[in-house]
């Protein structure tokens, strides 16, 4: 579960990256940072940056409401499935229980987002401009706004993928307090590291080579559809 956090968190700093150096300067996944632009783009008086927050603040509100709504179809899918033989339940529940479905789907949704954006960035040349960059700082930032909702349900409370400054507030008061569960402690550093890492190496890309910035979110999406398919340890597994 770390490590597909850490996977998750990388695809979102190479995202915002790509976009504030390619997508007018605002960011798929921060949405404090972009409300604080919105504000700064009021009194400027600067329309180009106004427009550039609304459609990325639209965007992952969209993409929260999708995956939202992913996560509740996907409930009633196993309600109604419940009904049927009891041996397919349980074995529908121990599978719920190591990884919930709803969760995949939501991060297939995220990936197919993703593979769209990347298909019109790689258009473009790396350089989207007009009506064309709008639309992908829309489905970027809807991506960002699935994987939040799907991280929500992933029972991870003192994680975050996408927002991370509650997660740096909770690291540090995990230092100085040494009561506090190590397990989080070690996930935090590492989300915040798969940040950097994941910021780093998309503006490495922008600079070098940016016909391959997607690549980057699109990998660590699909590592974490990996690790989340990796059937469950059995006892038999355990003893081998």
């Amino acid at each position: 579960m770390t490590v597909i956090a850490v996977a998750l968190t990388f695809a979102s700093g190479a995202m915002d990256v790509a976009s504030f150096t390619r997508l007018g300067s605002v960011f798929t996944s921060v949405m404090t940072g972009n409300i604080v632009l919105w504000g700064l783009a009021v009194a400027r008086g600067s329309l180009a940056l106004a427009s550039h927050t609304a459609v990325a603040v639209a965007g992952y509100v969209a993409g929260v409401a999708a995956g939202g709504g992913i996560a509740v179809g996907a409930g009633a899918v196993a309600a109604r499935g419940g009904k049927g033989k009891r041996g397919d339940k349980q074995a529908i529940e121990g599978r719920a229980e190591a990884w919930p479905a709803h969760i995949t789907l939501a991060l297939l949704a995220e990936l197919a987002l993703l593979g769209g954006f990347a298909a019109g960035w790689e258009i473009t040349g790396g350089r989207p401009g007009g009506w064309v960059e709008y639309c992908l700082l829309a489905v970027a930032a809807a991506g960002m706004g699935v994987q939040s909702s799907a991280v929500n349900h992933m029972g991870l409370t003192q994680v975050s993928t996408t927002f991370l400054t509650g997660t740096l507030t909770g690291l540090v008061s995990s230092l100085v307090n040494p009561g506090s569960a190590i397990p989080d402690r070690w996930r935090r550093l590492g989300v915040l590291l798969g940040l950097v890492a994941g910021a780093s190496l998309a503006g490495l890309f922008v600079a070098t080579a940016p016909d391959g910035v997607p690549a980057l979110p699109l990998a660590a999406i699909i590592t974490a559809l990996v690790l989340a398919w990796r059937p469950p340890r059995t006892e038999q597994d355990s003893g081998s």
